[in-house]
């Protein structure tokens, strides 16, 4: 047989499951009502038509973010129906012109998300066009 080691102490685990026990309830007591689960809404699917519309809206140069806003849904929604359609996408999100003016931008003290927000691309779009052409970016707020 073991030795017992003196540091056990088997009344403090009772106590801490009769403590867990207290706070079960009764077995007859009545079954707690449940309360309806949150129904999870399904993405916004777009008619024949409005999609057309997307396409079109693309084709004249709208962003898949404006798309998006104009039609209320995310813009990965935009750009399944764009596939779908066959539209070749735009790569790149910023022209060489637009990647000059985000550097004037940038360095007038815009931020990123303002410029992206002005252009129609993602700021993070502008961050890696503006790292790729040698801006040192400020640090931002907060992390000094």
């Amino acid at each position: 047989m073991a030795p017992i080691d003196p540091c056990y102490n088997p009344g403090t685990q009772a106590a801490a499951l009769e403590a867990l026990l207290r706070k079960l309830p009764s077995p007859t007591d009545p079954e707690p009502e449940r309360r309806p689960r949150d129904v999870r809404s399904h993405a916004k699917q777009l008619k024949e038509r409005e999609a057309q519309q997307v396409v079109a809206a693309y084709r004249a140069g709208a962003t898949v973010y404006e798309l998006g806003r104009r039609f209320g849904i995310h813009r990965n929604t935009v750009s399944k129906i764009l596939k779908r359609q066959g539209v070749r996408m735009r790569m790149g999100g910023m022209s060489p012109e637009q990647i000059d003016e985000a550097v004037n931008l940038y360095q007038e003290g815009w931020s990123l998300a303002r410029i992206g927000k002005h252009m129609g691309v993602d700021g993070q779009t502008v961050r890696s066009r503006l790292l790729e052409r040698g801006v040192k970016l400020r640090p931002r707020p907060g992390n000094r």
